[in-house]
């Protein structure tokens, strides 16, 4: 089993929020292996675990991510990068199950910035930026850079960014729907837990189906992401919260979901 402990602080907080802290604040938090690792086995584990309904994910010290340590990359070759495997370590991040939060408390630069796009709400200090500067070192974005910034800033802004590795700052990333809010920093991560309590507060099932379709259905036809949202909309009519939520309306009080 990883030993997560160098290089990750978590700390559980009420109502099933969990916090990860990325810990490697004098490297910039940049990625290395044994980080990756460390991420992978920790978003694999917090899956699992019932008592876990929402995840925020933040920096230690003044960045949030600084990209990929540099220093691992020199040398490698094709095969070499092949034989490493990178994405196999951002699946469980892609693919987790519950909400993610991505509190970003200052630069969140190349795979930084592919971090924080994993995350289903990203909030940001008035310090956060963003850029994918892979071009710069004559490389180009390897883990979802090219593809999820598309998808969440368009075509053309998202371009600009590509060519040239320039990176936007809290309140552009604001205007053009990549960060949900600004946070003064001494409150960032105040505001995300919050978020986070509100989050898992709600219905857990209905919270998991809700991001499950809505990620599925961004690569399906229009048609079959609207029956995909149809059948799991049907399937909440099982719930034990569906019938809390409507007799707590019913009777005007605060529903208590199980």
């Amino acid at each position: 089993m990883i030993d997560t402990a160098p290089l990750l602080l978590e700390s559980r907080h009420e109502v099933g929020v969990h916090l990860v802290r990325i810990n490697r604040p004098a490297k910039r938090n940049a990625l290395n292996l044994a980080l990756r690792q460390a991420l992978a086995a920790t978003f694999e584990r917090l899956a699992d675990e019932a008592e876990v309904r929402c995840v925020v994910i933040t920096g230690e010290g003044s960045c949030f991510v600084g990209g990929a340590d540099v220093r691992e990359m020199q040398g490698l070759g094709p095969y070499e990068v092949m034989e490493r495997d990178i994405p196999r370590y951002w699946r469980p991040i892609l693919r987790f199950p519950k909400p993610l939060i991505a509190a970003v408390n200052g630069p969140a630069l190349g795979g930084g910035m592919e971090l924080a796009l994993q995350a289903d709400i990203i909030l940001a200090s008035e310090a956060a930026t963003f850029g994918q500067p892979e071009i710069r070192l004559g490389l180009m974005p390897g883990a979802g850079g090219t593809q999820q910034l598309v998808r969440a800033l368009g075509r053309h802004r998202a371009m600009r960014m590509l060519f040239t590795g320039e990176a936007i700052d809290a309140r552009t990333a604001h205007e053009s729907g990549l960060v949900s809010e600004i946070v003064a920093a001494d409150q960032l991560l105040d505001r995300a837990l919050g978020l986070g309590r509100q989050i898992a507060a709600m219905p857990r099932v209905a919270v998991n189906l809700i991001k499950e379709v809505a990620l599925a259905g961004l690569d399906l036809p229009l048609d079959a992401a609207l029956s995909l949202e149809r059948k799991a909309h049907m399937l909440l009519y099982a719930s034990p919260d569906l019938r809390e939520g409507l007799a707590a309306f019913i009777e005007k009080r605060a529903a208590r979901f199980e």
